[in-house]
């Protein structure tokens, strides 16, 4: 009998419990449901229906107002404000946007950097509550004031001598424009400015906040060889000068080559394989001088040879011939041992010389002659139409395309033609035309002696010359 007790106890208490829970949960759920259905008329209370001061706004005739804050993306605040109050907005005529404004200062207002700028100005012009025109105080010793959208205060007063209204310093001219249940539009005169975009403003316009920009002329062109002449690289501030002090005390390229180190001194101070290798690949990178970086690398092995010559402190001017010379090339100019060698010899100058330099020593001697790596050859060059003319008769050539490289060890010029020694180029006429003499290199002789001539002559007459050498 306790136990049928105990049971039934048990039963109802658990009973008890679970309909408790089933109540609570009815109870949540009912509370969830008012809750969403509030969310939804809340939502619903923000749509703007077609009476809206703010669609008045958009179909006034302050079209350029509308079309700021179209630009300034404030739609959504403007639903968000009128759906949580009624709102009073200042309209500035258009002529106030369009001609009266400071164009440096619209300008402003329109970069898009500069959008919250915008935003608080226009936000200045819309009060959230509904202020008619009989609002305004009556005398001129009374203020009314008014906190914007933006925060910034609005101050209302009236003038009695004339009876018009102002809002802060601009005048109401078209009061009560637009008059709707949830606000009114008032026309002004001109346009109100809070301080902070006018601070903003000052302080993107002052040079503390913008970096001067150093005004560019036109570009200048060389008239001797009808290029645009090349500006000088900029240089940080505070960095160490381009040319050291030694360098600058020292004669420059145009009175004397740069002197070679002497004998004994340090070694392999420069990196001249490095810089050989930027010259080539320059080359290629510039275009037209494909062949000549082509025999340089790979047909000789004459950039190796020139990058220890620059590791050893030896300076170097190279005389390239652009692709459209190097194509007028033979096949036995080249195929000959040791010709292709000899060829870029004659273009390189063991001096460091460039455009300018060349130029003025041209102008001021009419010909210079310039040592070469083929001895004991010389080039010569002369001025000759506004430019610097290399070699002699038809086997010249003009520099071209001036300073394609220089680091101040290796200068390269561009030119437009093969140069070869005079000996090479003598020509004889045949039959009315041109051709090349082929001449045939012959050691020269030492040069002997009175007295061994004499000798030798005597030997020759006796049959035994052949004996010695020095006879020969």
């Amino acid at each position: 009998m306790v136990t049928m007790l105990k049971l039934k106890s048990f039963f109802f208490f658990f009973s008890l419990v679970l309909f408790l829970f089933i109540s609570s949960s009815s109870s949540s759920t009912t509370t969830l449901q008012d809750t969403t259905t509030s969310s939804t008329s809340t939502s619903t209370t923000t749509q703007i229906n077609s009476n809206s001061v703010l669609v008045a706004l958009l179909d006034s005739h302050y079209t350029e107002l509308a079309e700021l804050v179209e630009k300034a993306l404030l739609l959504q605040t403007l639903e968000d404000a009128v759906g949580n109050h009624n709102i009073t907005i200042f309209a500035p005529r258009n002529e106030a946007l369009e001609r009266d404004l400071d164009p440096e200062f619209k300008r402003f207002l329109l970069e898009p950097r500069n959008l919250k700028s915008l935003q608080t100005l226009l936000l200045h012009h819309i009060v959230p509550k509904k202020i008619g025109f009989h609002q305004w105080p009556v005398t001129s010793t009374e203020s009314t004031r008014h906190r914007s959208l933006s925060t910034d205060p609005l101050h209302l007063t009236t003038c009695i001598d004339s009876g018009d209204k102002f809002i802060s310093k601009a005048k109401v001219i078209h009061p009560n424009a637009v008059d709707r249940p949830d606000g009114v539009i008032h026309g002004i005169e001109r346009l109100l400015i809070p301080r902070s975009v006018q601070q903003d403003f000052n302080n993107r316009r002052s040079l503390r906040s913008i970096s001067a920009v150093k005004p560019e002329g036109a570009p200048e062109v060389d008239p001797r060889t009808n290029r645009l002449k090349k500006p000088a690289p900029p240089v940080k501030p505070g960095s160490p000068p381009v040319l050291p002090i030694y360098d600058a005390m020292a004669p420059g390229p145009s009175l004397a080559p740069a002197p070679a180190p002497g004998p004994g001194g340090p070694r392999h101070h420069f990196n001249g394989e490095k810089q050989v290798k930027d010259f080539i690949q320059t080359l290629l990178h510039y275009g037209g001088y494909n062949e000549m970086a082509d025999i340089l690398v790979n047909l000789t092995s004459l950039a190796t040879e020139m990058g220890r010559l620059v590791s050893e402190g030896y300076v170097l001017t190279v005389l390239a011939p652009n692709d459209e010379a190097m194509a007028k090339l033979t096949t036995d100019q080249l195929s000959e041992p040791g010709a292709p060698e000899q060829i870029i010899y004659y273009h390189v100058i063991p001096e460091y010389q460039t455009e300018e330099s060349m130029y003025n020593a041209v102008r001021r001697f009419a010909k210079i002659s310039y040592d070469t790596l083929r001895l004991p050859h010389k080039l010569v060059a002369q001025e000759a139409d506004g430019s610097v003319k290399f070699g002699q008769s038809d086997a010249s050539a003009y520099l071209f395309d001036p300073d394609i490289y220089t680091d101040g060890r290796i200068s390269v010029q561009g030119i437009d033609g093969v140069l070869f020694p005079p000996e090479e180029t003598d020509t004889t006429t045949t039959t009315g035309k041109l051709q090349t003499k082929k001449t045939i290199k012959v050691a020269a002789k030492p040069r002997r002696g009175k007295l061994l001539q004499v000798a030798c002559q005597m030997l020759e007459a006796v049959g035994q010359d052949s004996h010695f050498n020095t006879c020969l």
